[in-house]
């Protein structure tokens, strides 16, 4: 089924204000990236620029799958998702291009980073790990939600969504 024929069931298409706000109001989500065998995917927090960036911060180790398959990636995917209860819930999901930021690139956008998303461990792992800043560029955005009990599962009592 596609998603305007789950529109019965409660189930809408976001448009793009509501697929923004998710970005800014969420922190982490799910990087996939193809390799030749199963696909790559990383819970990551992230910082979302407002306009069409994301970026992350990956502490490297000593050999780090995670940056190795991200470099030689043509195309990425990334999800966001949003879930309060079984039948109010979002889910963005993003395509793009990841890339390493330079070094002289990145004391730039870190001054411009809301450090908020950033979990206490990346600013632990930089004093003795090696760390750098990858960006995500969105390339194709579509969003999906459902906010009230498909109709089925309505009474006359029930809410139509949320206020």
């Amino acid at each position: 089924m596609t998603v305007d024929e789950l529109d019965d069931y409660g189930m809408l298409r976001m448009d793009d204000e509501d697929i923004e706000r998710t970005l800014e109001r969420k922190s982490v989500g799910v990087l996939g990236v193809s390799t030749d065998a199963e696909p790559l995917l990383r819970p990551l927090s992230y910082w979302y620029d407002g306009e069409s960036d994301l970026y992350f911060v990956y502490v490297l180790g000593s050999d780090s799958r995670k940056a190795t398959v991200s470099d030689e990636a043509d195309v990425a995917g990334f999800l966001v998702y949003d879930i309060e209860t079984t039948f109010n819930w979002r889910s963005v999901l993003l395509t793009g291009t990841i890339e390493r930021v330079s070094d002289d690139e990145r004391a730039a956008i870190e001054a411009r980073i809301d450090t908020d998303w950033k979990p206490d461990l990346f600013e632990r792992a930089a004093e003795s790990e090696i760390t750098a800043l990858y960006r995500f560029r969105i390339t194709d955005k579509s969003g999906i939600k459902q906010l009230e009990l498909p109709p089925e599962l309505r009474t006359d009592s029930s809410t139509s969504g949320p206020d």
